[in-house]
């Protein structure tokens, strides 16, 4: 991991830029002594880790006592993207505003990003954990479907928070039956992308007997300021060393 750029924000949050062979992520760390818990701020399919809500929400937690990392994983931000996954975007496009059906495209588009991203973020998690300021146990926050993915695959994820899930491949609907950590689902009740009876349905299906979901009325972008709060006190909660619940 080779750090690029530093600066230390107006709530003493340091945010480090970096670079981990071919990845770009960033860092954030709060004003601390003490090894601080690890939280995974994934975004969704395709957005880059500058996206101004995922920068705003990580240097909240960050803020919180906790550390916070995100990466443009292949295919995301300013990373080259293949041909067929411009093609598929493109179709995808044309699809949702001629109004006509998405779920195939969207199968063959979001699928193989979670699997070209989940190796990429546990590589991330390595180098990140390896860090003298950052001590764990480790969250994740974001993405549904990559969500699903690592909380199944990697064992250092203690609890996780999910977003929306109207739209997740049929393998990370099938793999959430074996997700058995504490889980947090936040929905936007009118969200315009995300099917709401699937992100009910998904709810359902997670295999974890400590799952909770969060619903607002509003769209997709519309998550009231009030559920960072409450994240922060879920994480507290179910991450042993994280900062005490408020």
């Amino acid at each position: 991991m080779r750090f690029t750029s530093e600066q230390r924000l107006d709530d003493r949050v340091l945010e480090r830029e970096f670079t981990l062979g071919e990845i770009p992520g960033t860092l954030w760390t709060p004003d601390s002594t003490a090894p601080a818990p690890l939280i995974l701020i994934a975004h969704n399919n395709g957005l880059p880790k500058a996206q101004p809500r995922l920068v705003a929400r990580a240097r909240a937690t960050a803020a919180a006592g906790y550390a916070a990392v995100t990466i443009d994983a292949v295919g995301c931000g300013d990373r080259p993207r293949s041909a067929a996954d411009v093609q598929l975007r493109a179709g995808l496009g044309r699809a949702m505003r001629a109004g006509e059906p998405t779920d195939e495209i969207f199968e063959s588009l979001v699928g193989p990003l979670v699997e070209n991203a989940a190796p990429e973020w546990l590589t991330t998690l390595d180098a990140v954990l390896a860090l003298p300021e950052v001590g764990g146990p480790v969250g994740y926050s974001g993405w549904t479907a990559l969500g699903i993915r690592l909380a199944v695959t990697e064992p250092r994820i203690g609890a996780a928070g999910f977003f929306a899930g109207g739209f997740v491949p049929r393998a990370q609907r099938e793999e959430a039956k074996q997700v058995g950590i504490p889980l947090l689902l936040l929905l936007q009740w009118d969200d315009e992308g995300n099917p709401r009876q699937r992100a009910l349905d998904l709810f359902d299906t997670f295999g974890t007997e400590e799952k909770t979901l969060h619903a607002n009325m509003g769209g997709h972008t519309g998550t009231p300021w009030f559920e960072a709060e409450d994240a922060f006190r879920f994480y507290g909660r179910h991450l042993m060393q994280g900062p005490a619940a408020k």
